[in-house]
């Protein structure tokens, strides 16, 4: 019994280590970086068409039926490849073109069943066949740019050639990670033209500031110097001066006897002169009680005895002149009365024609005498107008002269004008050396010409009269002496 109890365990142990050896030999895991591509049967994958004849497995375990099915790997990991394409640009210029491609299979399964049928036997193939795929694109692309354009902006060849190769990588599934242009090469020495104009730019730009951070150098060098001087200059100064002032004072301690002596002696004369001054003032106030008020006083009293006399003396003079006035107003009343009467009588006594005659006789004396009158007042009135003329005038010539006879020749200045002017009348050609200011010097001298007279006009005026007369014979206003038989009116009444 104890025999089958043990055969029937080491059976029993024996059938548990087949079916682990089986389940090794069975499962298969995909590892993050690979899938499994599982052939021999039957599979329908979401995404692929049906009866494709493989399974794809990814990041996970499954069974495999050995001798039925058969696993193989296909590497999910990142690769790489490099691009080395001699390309020429539109302008025909040669450049070779250097970059990396990163790359890999897709993660989903239409990708991973795309590159298993391309590559899952010649994956070391894979960076080759992707090289050429770049390189047919970006030799196209780079024959329809300048070099200028690829060297500004080299980010757009990198996108045009991504969305060129974007087609067939994924045909061939696979997705491009990066793609980086390194490097341009330029044989021909066209990109280095190209940068011989912003060099040179950039070494001017840098002499000149070399050169400019020379000259900031010097300023700073020679003001450094110059302060160094000015303190120089500035302690020099400040030791004179204090050594001036030691000696003023040493002067100052030398004289401040003598000092002292003569500040007493001009306070001793200030004090003197105080009191010579209140004397003075003192002798003034006794003059003017002693002898000032008094004389003004009779001076006063003096003034105000005239003022009342003549006040008197004009009382007495308007009532006599009231006095006469009425008897002459009482005999006029009484001739007015007379007459009146002695008229009464004879107009009674005449005829009507006798006093028509009176009447007209009356009336043409009546206006006799108003002519009369009338040209006595006028004449009158015109001697007291010319009159008080000549003292006006004499009055002017007394206080100001100059002002007459400026008045007189602004009177006559038109024809002191035409005086000038007529020195210029024979004149058929003139020539000026010095344009206007030649033209106002030559009218200047005419009208000078024309007026010469003004100097001779004031010596006439200084030998005039009280009277505001001229010399006979003379005109104050030309200065010139006229003849006998001629008569010059003078201007201004």
């Amino acid at each position: 019994m104890p025999m089958v109890v043990g055969v029937v365990a080491g059976m029993a142990v024996a059938a548990v280590l087949v079916l682990i050896g089986l389940f090794k030999l069975m499962w298969r895991v995909a590892e993050p970086n690979e899938a499994l591509v599982i052939s021999g049967s039957k599979h329908r994958v979401e995404g692929l068409e049906e009866g494709m004849g493989f399974r794809i497995v990814t990041g996970r375990g499954t069974l495999v039926m050995p001798g039925v099915q058969v696993v193989r790997k296909l590497s999910l990991d990142l690769n790489e490849t490099e691009l080395h394409v001699d390309c020429v640009t539109h302008q025909g210029i040669p450049l070779k073109v250097r970059g990396v491609v990163i790359f890999k299979v897709g993660d989903d399964f239409v990708s991973i069943a795309n590159a298993a049928r391309r590559f899952l036997d010649q994956q070391k193939m894979m960076s080759e066949r992707v090289h050429n795929v770049f390189a047919g694109h970006l030799r196209s692309i780079v024959g329809g740019l300048t070099v200028e354009d690829m060297i500004r902006d080299r980010e757009k060849l990198t996108g045009q050639t991504r969305a060129a190769c974007g087609t067939e990588m994924e045909k061939l599934g696979l997705i491009v990670d990066s793609l980086q242009i390194h490097e341009i090469e330029d044989p021909t020495g066209y990109i280095q033209n190209l940068a011989m104009p912003h060099a040179a730019a950039v070494q001017r730009d840098a002499r000149i500031a070399q050169a400019e951070a020379n000259r900031l150098a010097t300023e700073a060098e020679q003001a450094s110097f110059a302060r160094m001087a000015e303190a120089t200059r500035d302690s020099e100064i400040l030791q004179a001066g204090y050594q001036a002032e030691r000696d003023k004072a040493a002067a100052k301690a030398r004289q401040a006897g003598p000092h002292a002596e003569a500040a007493a002696r001009q306070e001793v004369v200030v004090q003197e002169t105080r009191v010579a001054e209140l004397e003075a003032h003192r002798r003034e106030q006794q003059l003017q009680a002693d002898v000032r008020k008094p004389a003004d006083a009779k001076a006063y009293e003096k003034r105000t005895l005239a003022e009342a006399e003549r006040d008197a003396r004009i009382s007495a003079a308007e009532a006599k002149a009231k006095e006469t006035e009425l008897a002459a107003a009482a005999e006029a009343t009484r001739v007015k009365a007379a007459a009146g009467a002695e008229a009464e009588a004879t107009k009674a006594r005449g005829a009507a024609s006798a006093a028509a005659t009176r009447a007209t006789g009356e009336a043409e004396a009546a206006a006799a005498q108003a002519r009369g009158l009338a040209e006595a007042e006028a004449t009158k009135a015109q001697g007291l107008a010319e009159a008080e003329a000549i003292a006006a005038r004499a009055s002017a010539l007394a206080e100001n002269q100059e002002a007459v006879v400026a008045q007189q020749l602004a009177e006559k200045w038109p024809e002191i004008v035409q005086a000038g002017a007529s020195a210029f009348g024979n004149v058929d050609n003139m020539v000026l050396l010095n344009g206007a200011d030649g033209m106002a010097e030559l009218f200047a001298k005419a009208l000078t010409m024309g007026g010469t007279g003004l100097g001779l006009a004031r010596q006439l005026l200084a030998s005039m009269n009280q009277n505001g007369q001229a010399p006979a014979g003379t005109s104050p206003l030309n200065g010139s002496v006229a003849p006998p038989s001629q008569k010059v009116p003078v201007e201004g009444n």
